[in-house]
């Protein structure tokens, strides 16, 4: 019996120390070295030269956005940025950024939409990232209601008959999903989602057998009781799976086949399982997030005639 107790303390101890690893080591805001060297997120040499050197930075670096700072609904100072379109127009893409990134990294894809589309762009730097407050990552969740408030604010500026589009990859993919779950104003016309994930609980669940060879459990639902702790949110609530289950707003899934570090096979879940309309687009030969540098042409063409179809384009 006391053998049998002292195995379990043992055993109880280690699940909370590793609980309170996998916290630190991917949702707590710090330096995250255990991405490096990651082969899930290689991308090939065509990808990277764009992704590093990209005219696109020096197109973002020209611009003059407009900094704009939000109060979220837990008091954190969020900063974003609004850039207005050459020529007025009532169209708007509100970006979403992946993970650790910035928001001033979507002008890989806002490049486009304001020089060839036309539309007023926004982006933002998500709470835990950028110039954004917050010692967490939120991983779409309480981004999702910060979302809400900043459509509410391009709404404020740029007036009532404004059509926003979401366009959000990985991380930011996921987090687009979970506010097409929310009440949204009728004005929200179209989400695009781009290597998203159907929930953080999933994510991890994969990542955890993939890169360490553990089993989920007991390891994982004991972070996500730390996380429900320490950032107020649980990995399993945090579905983006749940959310397109309510949508109403029409979305665009793209995925690579390639993708190793967010299987494909979770937009194929995610697009089987949305309320709304919905598509769905997959790219041979692209790894995560990398189908609009890969096949910049057919990514071009299909986003094209979705958002002709629900923005008018």
């Amino acid at each position: 019996m006391k053998w049998g107790i002292g195995l379990v303390a043992v055993l109880l101890i280690i699940d909370i120390i590793a609980s309170h690893y996998f916290y630190n080591l991917a949702i707590e805001r710090n330096v995250k070295d255990f991405l490096n060297g990651n082969e899930d997120l290689e991308v090939s040499g065509e990808a990277m030269d764009v992704l590093l050197e990209g005219n696109w930075r020096d197109w973002v670096a020209d611009q003059d956005f407009e900094e704009w700072e939000l109060e979220s609904f837990d008091g954190l100072k969020l900063k974003g940025y609004f850039l207005e379109a050459k020529e007025p127009t009532d169209k708007t893409v509100i970006f979403a950024h992946g993970y650790l990134g910035n928001g001033k990294q979507m002008g890989l894809y806002g490049q486009y939409y304001y020089e060839q589309l036309g539309y007023n762009i926004f982006t933002a730097d998500m709470r835990g990232h950028g110039q954004s407050e917050g010692d967490y990552i939120g991983f779409g969740w309480h981004d999702r209601l910060d979302y809400l408030d900043w459509i509410d604010m391009v709404m404020a500026k740029q007036g009532p008959s404004t059509e926003i589009v979401l366009h959000g990859v990985s991380m930011g993919a996921a987090t687009v999903l979970m506010t097409s779950g929310e009440e949204l104003p009728s004005n929200v016309k179209a989400v695009v989602a781009d290597s998203p994930y159907t929930s953080v609980y999933d994510l991890f669940k994969y990542q955890m057998n993939r890169m360490y060879n553990l089993p989920a459990f007991p390891v994982l639902p004991s972070t996500s009781l730390v996380t429900d702790l320490r950032a107020g949110y649980s990995l399993t609530e945090a579905s983006a799976l749940k959310q397109v289950k309510k949508a109403d707003v029409p979305i665009l899934y793209i995925h690579g086949n390639d993708d190793a570090f967010v299987p494909t096979t979770m937009s194929r879940e995610l697009y089987e399982n949305t309320k709304s309309d919905a598509e769905l687009i997959t790219f041979d030969g692209s790894s995560h997030g990398e189908a609009f540098v890969i096949h910049e042409e057919k990514y071009v063409d299909k986003l094209n005639q979705f958002l002709q179809e629900y923005m008018g384009k």
